[in-house]
């Protein structure tokens, strides 16, 4: 089959690699019909070079129909449609039982001291091959795939698999009270979804914060108060001039380590890239250092006592972070991983009627073939052509 796959720093290929089969009874296997190009690929196709194995199949938002089914998968058969999320959970284990499917105990992968696995994501969440393929092996099969019913189009449910949980996550982490405020920083296709989310849950008022032109133009069109952090001179004091001078209730950081405009980070990035894998991949797991710059804005605009929501994923293990602002301003900091089927049964019913209150059908800005997405990368991450969401078509 035709896959995505991993050949260095800025260097994704399509390749012929085996089909995949059943490995396990709990497998199924998939033929991809559609799957996402993620923010956080970027991070592999960027930063995260010495966690990824030359050859390693990338993705991890895909759908598709079920062709395979192993002696314990149940809940589906060959010929339904599926979301595949993008974490692997088994249902059944304490994590998972407690709405933290991220932290499944049957896929931890221990060896790294890492929670559950994920679909295309390095060495430390499993190194399982990922969803930009044309067929997709599903581990843990009998609890995992969500089925949906057949005739819309696959971006009704395609963002199933990563976008809406995760924004939805954001959402419900921040705790925005009735009629509140929230900022977001950063509208990409996270951020932009979890603006829509918290309207869609009342919130009073949405503050996102971006220097994308068309991302800014996007949210306003929606009713969203935007500021460009480019043009703005004093973006905190920017922020507590709409909110009465107090800061909004809640701060969704929907950016994280790759944050713009923060030099030491991108110096000890850069740095790494350098160095040899095994060399660079020791650096980062016990000197790592992200790019701080959202994450100390968000603890700068968020008023005292208020919730800051993280989504944006972060990897470094020796982060400088403002405990001072942090203990006097008695905030509260929710993060993780997007719990996919802890949300599922809250989304679902948005995106089964006529209606489309998320916006989801218009949400993706390009459809490529699958043999395209080596260009598509480089184009999503230079934000060229107003990339904003990518969907591949194998």
């Amino acid at each position: 089959m035709k896959a995505l796959t991993y050949h260095g720093k800025r260097d994704v290929r399509v390749d012929t690699v085996p089909d995949p089969t059943i490995e396990h009874p709990t497998d199924a296997i998939i033929k991809v019909t559609s799957t996402g190009l993620c923010g956080s690929d970027l991070h592999l196709y960027e930063v995260l070079g010495p966690f990824i194995g030359e050859g390693d199949v990338l993705g991890h938002e895909p759908m598709g129909v079920v062709q395979e089914v192993g002696a314990e998968v149940t809940h589906i058969a060959p010929g339904d449609r599926v979301v595949i999320p993008f974490n692997i959970s088994c249902g059944h284990c304490f994590m998972c039982d407690h709405g933290l499917q991220t932290q499944c105990e049957t896929t931890q992968v221990r060896d790294e001291g890492m929670g559950a696995a994920l679909f295309g994501y390095t060495k430390l969440y499993g190194e399982v091959p990922g969803g930009q393929a044309e067929y997709l092996r599903v581990p843990q099969a009998q609890y995992g795939p969500i089925k949906i019913p057949e005739g819309p189009a696959d971006d009704r449910f395609l963002f199933l698999s990563d976008v809406l949980p995760t924004a939805w996550q954001a959402v419900e982490y921040a705790q925005i009270p009735d009629g509140g405020s929230v900022a977001v920083i950063g509208l990409g296709p996270i951020g932009e979804m979890a603006a829509r989310i918290a309207q869609h849950h009342g919130a009073g008022q949405v503050i996102g914060l971006d220097l994308v032109p068309e991302r800014l133009a996007r949210s306003q069109a929606h009713g969203v108060h935007t500021i460009d952090v480019s043009a703005t001179k004093n973006v905190p004091a920017a922020v507590r001039e709409l909110t009465g001078g107090r800061g909004p209730d809640s701060v969704i950081d929907a950016v994280g380590m790759e944050a713009h405009g923060a030099p030491g980070g991108k110096l000890a990035h850069t740095i790494a890239g350098l160095m040899p894998d095994t060399v660079a991949r020791k650096v980062m797991e016990h000197a790592g250092i992200d790019r701080l710059s959202v994450l100390n804005m968000a603890i700068e605009i968020v008023r005292r006592g208020g919730t800051i929501s993280l989504s944006g994923v972060y990897g470094g293990t020796a982060d400088p972070l403002n405990m001072l602002q942090i203990f006097d301003k008695q905030l509260t900091l929710k993060m993780g991983q997007a719990n996919v089927k802890r949300w599922i049964d809250d989304i679902l019913p948005l995106l089964s009627g006529d209606d489309d209150p998320l916006g989801v059908d218009t949400f993706a800005t390009h459809h490529v073939p699958l043999t395209e997405a080596p260009q598509a990368y480089e184009m999503f991450q230079k934000k060229e052509d107003g990339a904003f969401k990518v969907v591949f078509k194998p």
